[in-house]
């Protein structure tokens, strides 16, 4: 009877480690860097170019060299602004992929052709194209979609830009969003966030960027309500270490393309 029970206990601790194991198989690895391409444009037509660009062309070839989860994204308005944008976010394992993967993507692009490529000077695709370069937080969970039930079309993703004063003040912000907690508190409260990151190359710097989402603005606000009002971030925002680390506050509010995989 007690080899009896032990074998069933072997064979049921084996078949929970095997669901333990597929499922921490199952969960993609965070992305060692993320880069984020801002295309900047100023008419519709360079707008519907960009987005056929991407998802006919630039985002296959992109999966066919394993890189998967890129995210696309337009600020809400977009279509009235002056200076509209698409915002492409793409992870990488390594600095080696990103190195070998941009040098093939641009001669697959270069020798595929297409009205992106051969765009003329006198009727570009876009009127600049930004690159930031960022290494994601050490507290930052997998880059994965977020489980939103509202169509994209509704969906608000917002973006923020911390800039510091100064490179040591910058670390401090940085070390509030990780051994601080701020990130475990934005988890608790569902704020479906998609990546939390260091500038390393852009405009703005020192610069943290991150990226939430929500099923719509009203969920938006609900939630910044209730993240204001939480005791854990009152008494986080209040030590006397972590006052003053952030110097300019830029806010981007963002919907996912019908595209987008995140």
């Amino acid at each position: 009877m007690k080899q009896l029970h032990f074998l069933i206990f072997t064979i049921l601790l084996s078949v929970g480690l095997g669901r333990e194991n597929a499922a921490a198989t199952a969960l993609p690895a965070r992305p060692a860097y993320l880069e984020l391409k801002v295309y900047h444009l100023k008419t519709s037509r360079q707008e519907a170019l960009i987005d056929s660009f991407l998802q006919h062309q630039y985002m296959p070839v992109l999966r066919a060299a394993g890189i998967t989860t890129i995210g696309v994204f337009k600020p809400i308005g977009n279509d009235t602004a002056a200076d509209r944008r698409i915002y492409v976010l793409t992870p990488y394992k390594s600095w080696k992929q990103w190195e070998k993967v941009s040098q093939e993507t641009t001669t697959k692009l270069l020798s595929a052709g297409g009205a992106y490529v051969n765009a003329a000077h006198t009727a570009p695709a876009y009127s600049r194209l930004e690159t930031v370069f960022i290494k994601p937080f050490e507290q930052m969970a997998s880059l994965t979609a977020p489980a939103l039930g509202a169509p994209k079309a509704e969906r608000v993703y917002e973006l923020r830009s911390y800039e510091g004063a100064s490179e040591k003040i910058f670390r401090n912000k940085v070390q509030m969003f990780n051994a601080g907690g701020e990130i475990k508190l934005f988890a608790r409260l569902g704020f479906n966030a998609i990546f939390y990151g260091e500038v390393l190359f852009g405009a703005k710097m020192p610069n943290l960027l991150y990226m939430t989402s929500f099923a719509n603005m009203q969920a938006r606000e609900a939630h910044w309500k209730a993240f204001g009002n939480d005791q854990e971030w009152k008494k986080l925002s209040s030590l006397p270490e972590y006052q003053n680390n952030v110097s300019h506050i830029d806010i981007l509010f963002l919907h996912p393309t019908e595209y987008s995989e995140l």
